[in-house]
């Protein structure tokens, strides 16, 4: 290791040996140093190849001192700490602009992102919180940091497995001036460039923009090109990030109609006009840009311009509207007051503003915050408990953030109230104000204070004041701190844009609706600045703390460059060789007796698995029975205290042999719970089952007795019924015969006295009456005596008479016609694909199988062994992944000595499938295309064979013999797909009593013959020699 990785084991320490460390690390690219937990970090301002995946892997679950310094072990550190202790833990990023806070959060969250679980949902919410950065990114070029990064602090949320669920990230002190104003030498915020260099043609166009920087007002030209930045690309990282955090298209859109119409605003001139009464108003030069702007936001031209022009003045229930001069129409749209910090580095420029004012607040309470957790509260707790302990003086910087926060005389509470009293309120009357209540602050210089020792300082402008950081002086001027703190945007603004027609321009101004006007004034930038601030340092202190402190090696932004002046001031003002000796003096570890006793309490026999007594007793006994060495710890009045991390690797390591051992023991007793409590249940549920059988025996006996004295009851009342029935027909037969008598008698008296009168035509009516009684007579009785409706049903009535030959013959075919057309109109998809298939396997096998006759009455099930349904047959569906067409169980003939083995046959439309019947696993699998042909015999056996096409990949072991009870049915389906297949031919069904089959590289002839009585009645195949199967088939009767 070059020099040493933690300053806590440096000796001798001074400033000069604590420089010198870090300037022989730094010379060798050694950028991370530790003090106790703490990280120092070097800028490198180049690209070190120690963030490669297997570096994140290697500081992977490792102990903090076990591997080098690195910013990945203090990130491994807090996400174990949080996964596996259930402590909540923040990391802080601190340094000056430019010493690469911005990189070392990314390398955090990348870190954290890397070594947390896997999944579909996990890795979406992980690439959602990495690809945030390019959306909430406001960066900009600035003279003080390359890029100026938004300040935003994000809360990354994860379940009890350590997995993120999601995050929450507050942004912070957005630079809103710089949109309209840059200094020379900076440019804009990096979209408007990338919008302009990275978009597409026809995006451009329905913005209404062009790619020249030159057309529009906001852009500062002098930098609008960067060095080693390309605005095309990130434009495109930019798109890509927004798809993948969740914005819609629409909403992308959107967002880009904004930032386009803000370069349109940024080209709005006003031209100075006067009133008949003498007052000034301003109205628009050139009103395309207006237009053009208006149409991107759906805007009335009408309405914007007004609210451009004049501003109105409420109070209660009375509103007075005045016109805006040029310089006041220009003011908002120009001057925005910023937004609230994140953490930014400590900015000291020539010319420091309201801005670097918020900025460097913003760090003293940061500093503030690392003061108080490992300076003051850590040497107070030593004291508090007992601990023997030698005061080392810092510097509070308390004094510092009192003088800036105080509500009554800090200096923003000054500043509100001079925004907030009536009368004439201007920059220089703040001052004064400063100047009248700060004078005797020993952190507060001005040049203009009564009796003031900087009188003669002419480094100290009249308009500036001075305040003395932690980390220096520094000059601010106080031009626009009034302006900027108000941060106002007239209602009549806020009120046009809430009625644009774009959904987006109505979120971000929802004080413009009418129907929720509020008179009350909002807050001024520095009180909401203020109580943010208040907000995260709160956050912060409920969280365990882990510290990065960036440095900055020199001022010029180059690589191999160590300025010892500059580095030495960092250290001063960062307090680390304070932090040195606080960690040198102190101990690495502590933690109260009772959750320190509950985590380590099974490392002794007589600590677990409960210890009755009180817990510092408990762990006293625990670290004598592990023989700790008793300088390594102290016994504090509530806490232990541990001096080296070695001490509690040591605990945690043993900690985790012992977990190891209770997990075995506790599965041991959890078996032999579950098979005792499986046995227990069985035995009950035999009991169960015993009585409910016997109870179904009974009631199954009881119902055969009951249905018994039934049947017997209905016959009795049926021969009783029938025996009446006839009795009565009888009668009425009986009744009827004597009417037909009496008629016939009657008529035939009639005739007999009617006779001689009809004697000339009684010939021909005869006839008449006599074929028409014959039709009449034939037609009843055809219809008494018809066939059934099955179209098979060959029967029909003879014909009385010759002479309806014709009629006859014509009747039996319509009336065949006919019943065909009734019986095919009842056909169901299911029942003609039933039929189809028996069709065509009459087709195939009619005269030609003697097995065939047998199959005619029985139906094609197509899976007889419910695949889908049957709970063993589980894993075999899932790896099917189409529909079964049959499923059966066949035996397929072992090629070495003619025996069968049981194999699941499972045929789809593209492939037949062969599984273990047992276990449902796979063992082949061949594509339909690959089978050319299938043999069968022409007796009563069930044998056939697959015929693999030569040189498919399936051929490798040769064709297929098997047998099954359901060959005409198996058969049949293969030669239907083939038929209905267009990209297949017709599969070729061979039906001989000999055949050959390709066994690997040997063909074997397949030889059928009758079996004789010794034979039995089964179906016998045996291996005759190396090129004849012969299979015996039993003589059907």
């Amino acid at each position: 290791m070059i020099g040493v990785g933690d300053m806590v084991l440096l000796e001798p320490l001074s400033e000069d040996s604590f420089l010198e460390n870090l300037r022989k690390r730094f010379d060798h690219s050694e950028i991370y140093t530790y003090i106790g937990s703490v990280v120092i970090s070097m800028n490198p301002y180049r690209s070190l190849p120690i963030f490669t995946p297997d570096k994140v892997e290697e500081y992977r679950n490792r102990n903090f001192y076990e591997l080098s310094p690195h910013i990945y072990a203090l990130a491994d550190e807090a996400y174990r700490s949080l996964r596996d202790q259930d402590k909540d833990q923040c990391i802080l990023i601190t340094g000056e602009s430019g010493a690469g806070k911005t990189e070392a959060s990314k390398l955090v969250m990348s870190y954290v992102a890397a070594v947390c679980g896997k999944g579909q949902e996990v890795n979406k919410v992980k690439e959602q919180l990495l690809q945030s950065n390019p959306v909430l990114e406001g960066e900009s070029k600035t003279l003080g940091r390359r890029p100026s990064s938004g300040g935003k602090y994000m809360d990354i949320e994860f379940d009890f497995k350590g997995d993120p669920l999601g995050g929450v990230i507050s942004n912070y002190l957005l630079e809103k001036s710089r949109v309209v104003k840059q200094p020379r030498g900076e440019r804009n915020f990096h979209v408007f460039y990338q919008l302009l260099s990275g978009a597409s043609d026809d995006t451009l166009k329905k913005l209404k923009l062009e790619r020249d920087f030159s057309k529009y007002n906001y852009l500062s030209l002098d930098s609008a090109a960067v060095n080693g930045l390309d605005d095309a690309a990130n434009f495109r990282t930019v798109r890509n990030a927004m798809q993948i955090v969740g914005f819609m298209e629409d909403e992308v859109q959107s967002v880009l109609e904004l930032v386009a119409a803000v370069l349109k605003l940024g080209n709005i001139e006003f031209k100075p006009e006067s009133r008949c009464n003498g007052t000034d108003e301003s109205r628009v030069k050139d009103k395309n840009d207006l237009k053009e702007m208006c149409e991107l936001l759906g805007i009335e031209q009408s309405v914007l311009e007004r609210a451009f022009s004049y501003r109105t003045v409420e109070a209660k229930l009375e509103k007075v509207s005045t016109t805006l001069n040029v310089a006041q129409a220009q003011a908002k749209t120009r001057h925005k007051v910023m937004g609230v910090l994140d953490i930014y580095g400590f900015e000291i420029f020539e010319d420091n503003s309201f801005e670097q004012f918020i900025i460097n607040y913003c760090n003293e309470k940061l500093q503030q915050i690392f003061i108080e957790l490992t300076l003051r509260e850590e040497q107070e707790e030593y004291v508090r408990e007992g601990i023997e302990w030698t005061n080392i003086e810092y510097f509070n910087n308390a004094i510092i953030c009192d003088l800036i926060e105080n509500n009554q005389n800090g200096i923003l509470a000054m500043l509100d109230e001079e925004c907030l009293r009536p009368g004439t309120v201007t920059d220089e009357t703040f001052l004064d104000k400063l100047n009248t209540i700060c004078a005797e602050h020993q952190h507060f210089e001005s040049r203009l204070s009564k009796n003031s020792k900087f009188l003669t300082d002419h480094s100290l402008p009249h308009s500036c004041f001075r305040i003395q950081h932690y980390a220096g002086k520094v000059l601010y001027r106080v031009e626009g701190f009034v302006d900027k703190n108000n941060d106002l945007l007239y209602r009549d603004l806020s009120q046009a844009m809430y009625k644009a027609n774009h959904s987006l321009i109505k979120q971000l101004f929802p004080e413009g609706n009418p129907a929720k006007v509020n008179l009350k004034r909002p807050p001024t930038a520095g009180t909401q600045f203020k109580t943010s601030v208040g907000t995260l340092m709160r956050n912060l202190q409920t969280k365990n703390p882990n510290y990065i402190r960036c440095i900055k090696p020199n001022d010029k932004k180059a690589s191999h460059i160590f300025t010892e002046s500059l580095v030495c001031h960092q250290v001063r003002y960062l307090g680390l060789m304070e932090n040195v000796r606080v960690r040198r003096a102190g101990y690495a570890f502590r933690q109260a007796y009772e959750p320190c006793l509950e985590r380590y309490k099974m490392l002794c026999k007589k600590t677990w698995p409960h210890w009755r007594g009180p817990a510092r007793e408990g762990v006293e006994v625990l670290m004598a029975d592990l023989q700790v060495p008793a300088e390594e710890f102290s016994y504090g009045r509530s806490k232990i205290f541990i001096r080296n991390p070695r001490t509690l690797f040591f605990l945690e390591e043993r900690r985790r042999q012992c977990l190891q051992d209770l997990a075995a023991l506790i599965q041991k007793i959890y078996r032999g719970w579950k098979c005792r409590s499986r046995f227990l249940l069985m035995k009950k549920s035999q009991v169960v089952v015993s009585a409910w059988y016997r109870r179904y025996a009974q009631q199954k006996k009881y119902k055969q007795v009951k249905s018994a004295t039934t049947v017997v009851q209905s016959y009795t009342r049926g021969w009783q019924a029938r025996k009446l029935l006839r009795e009565l027909k009888y009668q009425k037969r009986c009744e009827e015969a004597v009417t037909t008598i009496s008629a016939f008698w009657h008529g035939t008296q009639v005739r007999r006295e009617y006779r001689k009168f009809f004697r000339a035509n009684a010939g021909k009516k005869i006839y008449e009456f006599t074929i028409q009684r014959i039709m009449q007579k034939y037609f009843l009785g055809l219809k008494s005596s018809m066939p059934s409706m099955s179209p098979i049903d060959r029967k029909w009535p003879a014909r009385p008479y010759r002479f309806l030959d014709g009629v006859h013959t014509e009747l039996r075919r319509i009336f065949h016609l006919w019943r065909c057309k009734k019986y095919r109109g009842q056909f169901t998809e299911e029942r003609k694909a039933v039929y189809e298939e028996k069709l065509e396997a009459s087709e195939i096998f009619k005269d030609k199988k003697a097995l065939y006759p047998s199959s005619v009455s029985q139906p094609f099930k197509g899976d007889y062994l419910e695949i889908s349904k049957n709970p063993k047959y589980q894993k075999l569906n899932s790896a099917v992944d189409e529909k079964v067409l049959l499923a059966d169980v066949v035996n397929k003939i072992n090629r070495a000595n003619g025996k069968g083995t049981a194999r699941i046959f499972l045929l789809t439309k593209k492939s037949v499938l062969l599984a273990d019947q047992k276990t449902g696993q796979v063992k082949a699998s061949v594509p339909l295309p690959d089978v050319a042909s299938v043999s069968v015999s022409t007796q009563s056996d069930g044998f056939f064979a697959l015929k693999l096409k030569e040189g498919s990949a399936s051929a490798v072991k040769g064709d297929f013999l098997l047998s099954s009870e359901h060959l005409i049915e198996i058969i049949t389906k293969l030669h239907r797909i083939g038929a209905t297949a267009a990209d297949r031919e017709q599969l070729n069904v061979d039906i001989s009593d000999e055949f050959l089959v390709q066994f690997k590289q040997d063909k074997v002839c397949v030889k059928f013959i009758q079996g004789g009585p010794k034979n039995g009645s089964s179906v016998s195949c045996k291996r005759k020699n190396n090129r004849l199967l012969e299979v015996s088939v039993p003589t059907t009767a």
